[in-house]
């Protein structure tokens, strides 16, 4: 299989991304710029706060991939400075989004994470909670599901929403894979349910993981076994 390769950006940050994004369409000043990527509701899919959006701006003008193009006062605001992108601005924001959109990263999610460790608690716990999961991906989907209506009486091409469609779809997967893992919890059909069960059973009656480690077919019989440490050399 081909290695995948992420290029070490000079500067690494989405933000960064979506700042050269605004610039290549015109000049612009940083208020400016967030005014823009608030108005398309590009906060949804990138963190974006004014103090960060400055130091990015100061990075790229770091690295030379954007450049004061001249500062202005209107009245009395003020003075502000409108930015322009250099030609290695332009080129990083085409390299960088063709490989944001071909080349696929691996991130780790709080999702997963959490569910790495759900032995940490007792089964019927780790249902609710996943249940209550649920109800909370739902009220998501609603919300953008009304935000979709709202884009569709504007007449939005697809192009401008299309990362609310994505994140559309990710929540619907989850809820479907989050919903099923729940239930197969709550009806023991899910593998080791009853083994996972049985310990948090015993650490109730004050049986330490460390003693039923130790020997965990007399404590959790032979299905037990898988918890016995490998033998030493």
């Amino acid at each position: 299989m081909e290695e995948l390769v992420v290029t070490r950006r000079r500067v690494n940050n989405p933000l960064a991304l979506a700042v050269l994004g605004c610039l290549n369409e015109r000049p612009m000043h940083p208020y400016e710029i967030n005014t823009t990527l608030r108005t398309r509701g590009k906060e949804q899919s990138i963190k974006l706060n004014y103090g960060s959006l400055y130091s990015v701006v100061e990075s790229l003008q770091k690295h030379g991939l954007i450049t004061t193009r001249e500062t202005i006062r209107e009245g009395r605001r003020p003075e502000r400075t409108i930015y322009a992108i250099t030609p290695d601005g332009a080129a990083e924001f085409e390299d960088w989004l063709a490989e944001l959109l071909s080349t696929p990263v691996r991130e780790f999610t709080s999702l997963e994470a959490g569910l790495s460790l759900i032995g940490g608690l007792p089964p019927d716990e780790v249902a609710r909670l996943l249940e209550e999961r649920c109800e909370r991906l739902r009220m998501e989907l609603r919300a953008l599901e009304a935000q979709h209506e709202v884009g569709t009486e504007m007449g939005l091409p697809e192009v401008f929403v299309v990362e609310g469609h994505y994140r559309h779809a990710m929540l619907k997967a989850e809820l479907e894979f989050v919903i099923d893992v729940a239930h197969r919890i709550r009806t023991a059909e899910f593998g080791g349910t009853k083994m996972w069960g049985r310990i948090h059973e015993l650490q109730a009656e004050g049986i330490s993981m460390e003693m039923i480690a130790a020997d965990p077919v007399r404590y959790l019989g032979e299905e037990g076994r898988i918890l016995q440490p490998p033998p030493r050399d």
